[in-house]
């Protein structure tokens, strides 16, 4: 697809052709929708919790087979507030991957716990099974898998493993609401499922907002009170807990969002079809590695379309000056971060995992995004590689 006069001028320029995420898009055909629940809160003046979150609760209950789903103010504040339900803190680690967002070990440490990397599996950028036992001490209180870009991590070992050692599991299932694996929903699987509703995410709201869902009554009730600064009763405070309450807009305007999701997803895994079709005609296998077919039992919902690429930095600009749109998730490990310097890592300790580092790039692959669009991207890609031979 030849591109339009204004796209050569634009690109020209190094200006973007189209957004990574285009939310204008995915507003438009709800406008009404959301514009009317946006309405009935304002007219109700109830913004903090109330029916609206309490709906909001019990349909993604509903939907993902939970028994109880807690909305909170963000989907970090989700993970703090599982980990504080479940009462780590000072003195226990919790296993978790490298290759993810700050927020998945930052909240272990911000409650005086400690994060133990363990690497990744390659073909799917997941915590490795495989690798976990070896980094359970006495001390370990949980295991914290990521379900990145969508893809469910591989649940039934790392589930066998805290059984047999009396482990807890917080499913980081921040990017991957709607992903399932073996039929059951991701979030559900393990003793806390921890969403955001930030707004690239799949089920994204106006600003922010999380929800964390658990099979257990007494951990739903604990979360409650959590959220409410520790307390059941007014001015009563039988916890230390925090401000983290879900706004009543933010949960009408995901109401309205939830009612389309299934059919965002389905976009989305047409987009990640389309491309793998459009890298295999273009024959860039030696240069480009995609994002493989899911396995039987896994359920992707595409958050990102993330491949691995040759030369990513190089790739990269030459994408942004032909006015390509991509994302880099992530650039540095966590283990490697700053921030963690007390941790002890020192060196490649995590090889998958700083390998995946220097090669990934995420491509845009929203519903909305066209054919058009997407086949500028993967030419886009086939002409840099072409020049490089």
């Amino acid at each position: 697809m030849t591109p339009t006069a204004v796209d050569k001028q634009k690109s020209a320029a190094g200006k973007p052709l189209f957004d990574f995420l285009d939310l204008r898009a995915q507003f438009a055909p709800i406008r009404d929708e959301v514009m009317a629940a946006v309405t009935r809160v304002m007219e109700s003046q109830y913004f903090i919790l109330g029916p609206e979150v309490d709906h909001l609760e019990q349909e993604i209950a509903a939907k993902l087979g939970a028994k109880h789903a807690v909305g909170c103010a963000s989907g970090t504040d989700a993970l703090i507030l599982a980990l504080l339900a479940a009462q780590i803190g000072p003195g226990h680690e919790v296993i978790t991957t490298p290759f993810s967002f700050v927020a998945t070990a930052g909240s272990i440490a911000y409650l005086g716990g400690k994060p133990v990397f363990v690497d990744i599996d390659p073909r799917t950028f997941n915590i490795d099974p495989k690798k976990i036992e070896a980094a359970i001490t006495p001390r370990t209180r949980a295991i914290m898998p990521v379900h990145l870009f969508g893809q469910p991590a591989d649940m039934d070992p790392i589930l066998e493993l805290a059984k047999a050692h009396q482990l807890l599991v917080v499913e980081d299932a921040a990017q991957a609401i709607g992903s399932r694996y073996r039929d059951r929903f991701i979030g559900t699987l393990g003793d806390f499922g921890c969403f955001s509703f930030f707004p690239s995410k799949n089920l994204g709201g106006a600003g922010d907002g999380g929800l964390i869902t658990t099979n257990d009554a007494a951990s739903a009730e604990r979360l409650r009170m959590l959220r409410m600064h520790g307390s059941k009763t007014k001015y009563f405070h039988e916890l230390l807990g925090t401000n983290s309450r879900l706004d009543a807009l933010q949960a009408a305007v995901l109401r309205v969002k939830l009612r389309h999701l299934d059919g965002w997803e389905a976009g989305r895994q047409h987009r990640a079809a389309r491309y793998r079709r459009l890298f295999e005609e273009k024959k860039l296998g030696n240069f480009v590695t995609v994002p493989p077919v899911p396995q039987p039992g896994y359920h992707h919902v595409y958050n990102q379309f993330t491949i691995r690429a040759h030369r990513r930095d190089q790739l990269r600009e030459a994408l942004q000056l032909a006015g390509i749109p991509t994302e880099i998730y992530y650039p540095l490990c966590l283990h490697q971060q700053q921030v963690f310097t007390l941790l002890g890592y020192h060196g490649t300790q995590m090889p998958v995992a700083e390998q995946a580092c220097q090669e990934v790039l995420s491509l845009p692959v929203y519903p909305e995004l066209s054919d058009a669009h997407q086949d500028l991207v993967v030419q886009a890609i086939a002409d840099f590689y072409a020049q490089q031979n």
